[in-house]
């Protein structure tokens, strides 16, 4: 099971670090396999979040996250992206972008670096929605009980996540203008673009939300008429069609996986310059990364993780959260990348040490989840 889910990604660690060599001697191979383990850390929490997502599609899309995805994830968002930002904020030919890569290393590293407001207020505002959305659904099983209740209440307010994301935007928004014109001027115009940049992230996430949101529920509706309908055909001997609708519902999650997993790349791709600007070696570590962030997502649906320890969403979504303040503070601040990992793995790890706590409280009280959910202490704070 563990060589049939993470099989790929052995072979592509392998191969990267070859060519690391073959490209640039035992230096690079030390780069890649330090980029490759950033990725991985920075990105643990996508892959819960994933899971919760891949674990409602059948074995045919979880195939194609893991193919197509992975094209996508690996040469758009680690090996494009990257490329795309210069291209822009230089104003040159995606060409020319990947030749200054190679001929002016520190000129193209500057480029991208001058582009990180924009990107951080864009992958900032969309993994803040997600995680608001979250916090202010109402649901049965509940981590941070103090917390989590009265947040849950609140969210019967029609659009408020929305709302306090654009507080959060406009703040960071007149933070970043304020501060540049104490210092001169010079990015004050950047305020704009990070507001801009900002809008265009909240609205990424209503689109692709809304419509992943929309097809699902579709499908539920669905697939409780199949149910009813395969009822009679057991009557009447007929035989009942597949719904055509699953394909939708199927591909509108997929693309809301996507945009998901290119928002939590923001953080590791410009993470990533601070330990080499080549894009070769960063292509090849972000890339190995990559595909055990999508093989331990798989590996989180088959092994049924999330059902056994139901706290682990809370805590990867606690995570996000965290992950979007740091993007919109690096706006302004620069915070090292170590420190966004740890808090990440910290969150989730915290999570799964109550989950264990809460199995083990059930299964001396022989409870169900219900029981669980109230009679379990959630955390130590």
């Amino acid at each position: 099971m563990l060589l049939k889910t993470f099989g790929w990604s052995f072979a592509v660690t392998a191969l990267g670090l070859v060519a690391a060599v073959i490209y640039g001697g035992w230096e690079a191979f030390g780069v890649v396999a330090i980029l490759s383990v950033l990725e991985i850390s920075l990105s643990f929490d996508n892959a819960v979040v994933n899971a919760g997502i891949l674990k409602k599609m059948n074995a045919f899309w979880q195939k194609i996250f893991l193919t197509v995805g992975v094209l996508i994830a690996v040469f758009g968002m680690r090996l494009v992206f990257p490329v795309v930002i210069v291209a822009i904020t230089a104003q040159i030919g995606p060409i020319d972008a990947v030749d200054l890569s190679f001929s002016q290393p520190e000129r193209y590293q500057e480029l991208v670096t001058d582009a990180h407001p924009a990107i951080a207020a864009f992958g900032g505002m969309f993994l803040l929605m997600i995680f608001l959305d979250f916090i202010f659904e109402e649901r049965d099983i509940q981590w941070l009980r103090w917390i989590e209740r009265p947040l849950a209440k609140l969210g019967k307010v029609d659009m408020l996540s929305v709302c306090i994301a654009l507080i959060v935007l406009l703040i960071a928004a007149m933070t970043f203008a304020t501060n540049a014109h104490q210092h001169g001027g010079g990015h004050a115009n950047k305020a704009e673009t990070v507001l801009l940049a900002g809008v265009a992230g909240l609205i990424t996430y209503l689109i692709v939300g809304g419509l992943s949101g929309y097809f699902e529920n579709r499908l539920e509706e669905e697939e409780e008429k199949e149910q009813e309908a395969e009822e009679e055909a057991r009557k009447s001997g007929k035989k009942v069609s597949a719904i055509a609708l699953s394909g939708k519902a199927a591909f509108f999650m997929f693309l809301y996986l996507e945009v998901l997993d290119a928002s939590f790349s923001f953080d590791g791709v410009i993470g990533a310059f601070a330990i080499s600007n080549e894009i070769v070696l960063m292509a090849l570590g972000l890339g190995i990364g990559a595909m055990y962030v999508r093989s331990l997502t798989v590996y989180l649906v088959r092994q049924g993780t999330l059902d056994d320890y139901v706290y682990l969403e809370h805590g990867a979504h606690y995570a996000i959260g965290a992950l979007a303040v740091i993007l919109l503070v690096t706006i302004q601040h620069q915070i090292n990348e170590l420190i966004t990992g740890f808090v990440g793995v910290a969150l989730i790890g915290w999570s799964f040490w109550s989950s264990v706590r809460r199995n083990k409280a059930l299964a001396a009280a022989g409870g169900d989840d219900e029981q669980g959910s109230e009679a379990e202490v959630p955390s130590g704070v």
